[in-house]
């Protein structure tokens, strides 16, 4: 499978042109194959926006101010696909698609939903009709709408439904595909593995993480906290579901690993997830 970086990881390495021309040698070095984009971090980003990612310990940094193609190009990296809202995607589509196809994807994802409630059914259904008619708007430009879950998707709705089952039974396979993240529903609890299978074919990209605990010296208590970890050196089972992944068609995995990065390095980090993903694409 090819392989990437999602750039919500880089805000802190990119405040500048020449920090960012160093971070992007580093990831080609590092064997990557490019860098998966967020619309909001490719522009200019709102106060709420930095707000946003700054509580998660993800900044956006300066990279709104960057010419990316230009960045990407003379690294040699590449971008599977172009992450945005839907909001946006359904004000502006053509300014949307003509983004996406300047980076030379066809690939749009929409990363869910803010201030949204999963757990209404008839405002999940509607979401599930925005998706399809977004769907449609792309396919007539040759272009993929995808999907990408967090953990409230797994929010129930009734008796045995949850958020993500009405997401995937109410949006047409023809239209909407999905970029599975299977950090964030173990995150949420569920079992990750079930839910590739379920996808099967309409899983069209992979967000790919480890969780587990960083721990030295005497534990204060007995109870730790789990988060982000650098692939293989969690507890998360990533061989099965690699090759769940590989069954199901995925060709792009994108490496998105959060704040609990190794040093504080996400550049580290990346690196050494990188061992891990390139052993497993070994002949």
């Amino acid at each position: 499978m090819n392989t990437y970086v999602q750039q919500i990881m880089l805000g802190t390495v990119t405040k500048s042109e020449v920090q960012a021309k160093e971070t992007m040698r580093r990831i080609k070095a590092a064997g990557y194959d490019g860098v998966e984009l967020n619309r909001f971090m490719i522009h200019p980003s709102s106060f709420m926006v930095r707000a946003l990612t700054r509580a998660a310990g993800m900044p956006t940094g300066n990279g709104g101010k960057l010419n990316w193609q230009s960045l990407l190009s003379e690294a040699g990296l590449t971008v599977p696909s172009l992450h945005t809202d839907l909001g946006s995607l359904e004000r502006e589509p053509d300014t949307v698609i003509g983004e996406a196809k300047g980076f030379k994807t066809d690939k749009i994802v929409i990363t869910g939903m803010y201030r949204f409630d999963y757990t209404d059914e008839k405002t999940v259904l509607e979401l599930a009709q925005r998706l399809n008619k977004a769907g449609e708007t792309l396919k007539s430009a040759a272009m993929t709408l995808l999907y990408h879950n967090h953990n409230v998707e797994l929010l129930p709705l009734r008796a045995g439904v949850r958020a993500y089952d009405v997401i995937l039974s109410e949006t047409d396979p023809e239209l909407v595909g999905f970029e599975f993240d299977s950090y964030w529903f173990t995150d949420g609890g569920a079992d990750a593995s079930a839910w590739m299978r379920k996808l099967g074919p309409r899983m069209k990209l992979w967000h790919i993480n480890d969780r587990g605990t960083r721990q030295s010296g005497p534990a204060m208590t007995p109870i730790l906290k789990a988060d982000s970890m650098e692939l293989g050196t969690g507890n998360m089972d990533l061989n099965g579901l690699w090759e769940i992944a590989r069954d199901n068609g995925v060709e792009d995995v994108i490496l998105e690993s959060h704040k609990n990065w190794v040093d504080k390095d996400p550049v580290k980090s990346l690196e050494l997830s990188a061992k891990w993903l390139h052993n497993k694409n070994k002949p």
